[in-house]
């Protein structure tokens, strides 16, 4: 009797240390407010000397205009076009300022001493009520971008850049982020200003605040600099054309005389807010396994769902041996349809869950982490983090098939390879197209109509 009393005493003491834990890693809620002209703002005060301002503009990279990729990322260089600003800010603040753009959002982060803080928010003003779009500017940020994309490409982001492309064609998420060497030439000083008028607005971004700073001044201070950022006329929704099916041929790009062989396979996949998304994770983790299990001679294997507003993809990739390439293709698409016909088993399930629920859990012990989790949730519109994390103890082994189906049964599969032609067509027979011509990698079906401006 005492045995089973001190057995049961100690799982109730297990429980009870996991949920601890837990609960330890669940991020704060924010306070939650919003100024006059729109701009939504998520405080967390806590104990710390320096203070995080992270800023999302909820429109990227989606929205430049057709034939005119890398708008928005232009516009993302020219909120702090002097490489001064980012030098004071880690000498003088003892901080950082980086900004980065995605097809969703344009992100500004900013951080150093707290006593700094009405120096950045200063900046931040500069940069978003005040954007330095002159001819001058505008020049220069071109020429620096066409330089930075006029480095040698790897063969992987090559490949990277084509499966894209070959997926969704004119599809907004068909082009680079950052544009190509030919789109941004084609950018002018009036398609910034238009970008401008049109994305950066109060009422269109969400910034956080997180650090050693008290809500009080904090927000008098937001009023005072930011108040009079400008607030959007109407919402730009992200409606586009649907794109076309995939050409069902391997693409081939040539690199000649390689040993190895850069191999893409994407289908659609799902929005960052389908309920679907934490299955469709657990899926790529299994996926992944099983592929590197059948061929272990692959290397820098990934299998991903990328997911944006609007439905994304989900990329396999890896590098293989030339002569394995065929094989590794084939093999990719039995795993797939494997998936969707028979399911997981239990045990892939379970150590694919695991492994999801640690990343997941471990982005809660960082600020910064916390500052993007609560950006994206606000963005699209996602539960806290502990229904996420119930959400994924709660997914069966038919979940995961259910969501194999629904992305595998009949697809629209697009397939790159990148190496060395001649051996890698004898390889693959007939069901290929060769492209040299790395600027047009569109699909074959596509109209010749342009995409849909926003």
């Amino acid at each position: 009797m005492i045995n089973q009393l001190t057995g049961r005493s100690i799982c109730l003491l297990l429980i009870a240390l996991v949920s601890a834990r837990i609960s330890a890693q669940s991020p704060p809620e924010p306070v939650r407010e919003q100024l006059l002209n729109g701009l939504t703002i998520l405080l967390w005060e806590r104990s710390d000397a320096n203070v995080l301002l992270k800023l999302r503009v909820h429109s990227g990279a989606a929205f430049d205009l057709a034939g005119k990729g890398g708008t928005m990322a232009l516009l993302g260089d020219a909120l702090f076009p002097d490489p001064a600003t980012r030098e004071y800010v880690a000498e003088q603040l003892g901080g950082r300022l980086e900004v980065s753009t995605s097809y969703d959002a344009i992100e500004v982060t900013i951080s150093g001493k707290s006593s700094e803080f009405e120096r950045m928010v200063e900046f931040l003003r500069g940069g978003l009520v005040s954007t330095q779009l002159t001819p001058e500017n505008v020049a220069k940020l071109r020429e620096a971008r066409i330089k930075q994309l006029s480095d040698k490409q790897t063969a992987s982001s090559e490949a990277n850049q084509a499966i894209a492309a070959r997926l969704f064609g004119a599809f907004p998420y068909g082009h680079p982020i950052g544009g190509t060497l030919e789109s941004i030439a084609r950018i002018e000083r009036a398609d910034l200003l238009l970008a401008r008028e049109r994305f950066l607005n109060a009422d269109n971004a969400t910034l956080v605040v997180s650090g050693g700073i008290d809500k009080a001044r904090v927000m008098r201070t937001l009023r005072q600099l930011l108040g009079s950022w400008q607030k959007g006329d109407r919402m730009v929704p992200a409606t586009f054309r649907p794109p076309n099916r995939a050409d069902s041929r391997v693409l081939l790009l040539d690199r000649p005389s390689v040993a190895t062989a850069e191999i893409r396979l994407a289908v659609r996949g799902l929005a960052q807010s389908d309920r679907d998304a934490f299955a469709a994770s657990i899926l790529a983790r299994i996926l992944r396994d099983r592929w590197q299990t059948s061929l272990p001679d692959l290397s820098s294997i990934f299998v991903q769902l990328e997911a944006h507003s609007l439905p994304g993809s989900f990329v396999l990739g890896a590098s293989t041996p030339t002569a394995s390439a065929a094989k590794a293709i084939s093999s990719a698409q039995e795993i797939m349809r494997s998936l969707a016909g028979t399911g997981p088993t239990a045990g892939e399930v379970e150590r694919a869950r695991a492994d999801l629920l640690t990343e997941m859990t471990s982005q809660t012990t960082k600020p910064e982490m916390i500052a993007e989790l609560w950006l994206e949730a606000d963005a699209y519109k996602l539960p806290g983090l502990n229904t996420q994390l119930n959400s994924v103890r709660s997914l069966s082994v038919g979940d995961i098939q259910r969501v194999a189906g629904k992305l595998f049964t009949n697809a629209s599969l697009a397939l790159v390879a990148v190496g060395d032609s001649a051996r890698l067509k004898s390889s693959l027979g007939e069901n290929v197209e060769l492209r040299t011509d790395k600027a047009n990698l569109k699909t074959a079906a596509d109209p010749v109509l342009p995409t849909k401006k926003p």
